[in-house]
């Protein structure tokens, strides 16, 4: 997975750096443990399945095994925590940007982190800045689209959705990851954040 993405990308910084993982408990989880230990800047974790992937508020976030986008990268921020109000916002944006880019798809975003079509939840967003008095020590970004998936919970059936589900067509995760790292640098350089 990690050649097939880096064949996509065209970032310098997000994504540069990837770390692969067949089953992992939290994507969101490793790269906490991994900034800790101060990680290459934009270094990217990725799972072909989480057993106990993170959402918002602590909630569960359920992946189909080898099916979907379940990722978490870090980056060492240079600007102030004020100025990532909207980031999570323009991550969203880079998402829906880029499923649009690739396949022409458009999909929706519902403030303030998921992305969604025809009313049911595709994907979802979750930050988590880390300061160390005024400063930021370091920015975390979880992210979960439901691409190829097509088997979904019961409780889950009538909230959620996926691209395949959606569009009746195979997806490439890898090519998704790759277009999404580019947007979000170029938004990132833009902002002055990295």
């Amino acid at each position: 997975m990690q050649e097939k993405i880096k064949y996509f990308l065209s970032a310098n910084i997000i994504g540069k750096k990837i770390i692969f993982f067949e089953e992992i408990e939290s994507t969101q989880k490793e790269i906490k443990r991994l900034a800790e230990e101060r990680v290459e800047n934009g270094t990217i974790v990725i799972a072909d399945y989480q057993t106990n992937g993170i959402g918002t508020h602590d909630r569960k976030w359920y992946s189909e095994k080898g099916k979907n986008i379940s990722f978490s990268l870090v980056i060492y921020p240079k600007c102030k925590v004020k100025e990532l109000e909207e980031l999570t916002l323009d991550i969203a944006k880079c998402i829906v940007d880029t499923i649009w880019e690739i396949y022409g798809y458009k999909l929706e975003i519902k403030k303030p982190n998921d992305i969604i079509y025809n009313e049911k939840k595709m994907g979802g967003i979750l930050t988590q800045i880390v300061t160390s008095g005024e400063s930021i020590k370091y920015l975390l970004i979880g992210i979960g689209i439901n691409v190829n998936g097509v088997n979904f919970p019961l409780d889950l059936q009538e909230i959620a959705t996926s691209l395949k589900l959606e569009f009746n067509r195979e997806f490439s995760r890898e090519k998704i990851i790759s277009v999404f790292c580019t947007k979000f640098e170029k938004n990132c350089v833009n902002k002055n954040i990295i």
